[in-house]
């Protein structure tokens, strides 16, 4: 008995699920669902692209905020060409004074991607319209600069 309620249980968790899944547009195309809510002041989205597609954008365009969401000591060890350094933790409190333009590109890493993930979300939550998130430094193939001595 106490199997077959259990069962139940899960079902029924399964299905109340899918069906608030299902209102609140879950299974949307990303950039479809991103328009929908910030047509309907919802939470906005931001976007994972790869660092290829980022280093690309940092080659072809000025009008970028290459954005490292690390710790100070992290940043001074080694950072891409012209980040700027804003620790995730303080996004929420910086953000806004720091990065005036809200549909700007921002370009957002950090060590692994786990923070940058964080931070991005952050930001698009804060109304910025164009947040590119693209990992970690760990990973990236290109330059990069230290302020270390």
């Amino acid at each position: 008995m106490r199997q077959r309620n259990r069962k139940q249980y899960i079902l029924a968790a399964c299905t109340l699920f899918l069906f608030a899944c299902l209102l609140s547009g879950c299974g949307k195309e990303p950039e479809k669902a991103a328009e929908e809510a910030k047509e309907e002041g919802k939470v906005m989205v931001y976007e994972e692209i790869s660092q290829e597609e980022a280093k690309d954008i940092m080659d072809t365009r000025d009008d970028i905020v290459i954005l490292d969401v690390r710790e100070q000591d992290e940043y001074d060890a080694g950072h891409i060409p012209g980040a700027v350094l804003l620790p995730y933790t303080r996004v929420d409190e910086l953000a806004e004074s720091m990065l005036p333009d809200k549909d700007r590109t921002i370009l957002v890493y950090c060590r692994t991607g786990r923070r940058s993930k964080i931070a991005a979300q952050s930001l698009a939550d804060l109304g910025y319209s164009d947040v590119l998130e693209f990992g970690g430094i760990l990973n990236w193939p290109y330059e990069t600069v230290s302020e270390n001595r």
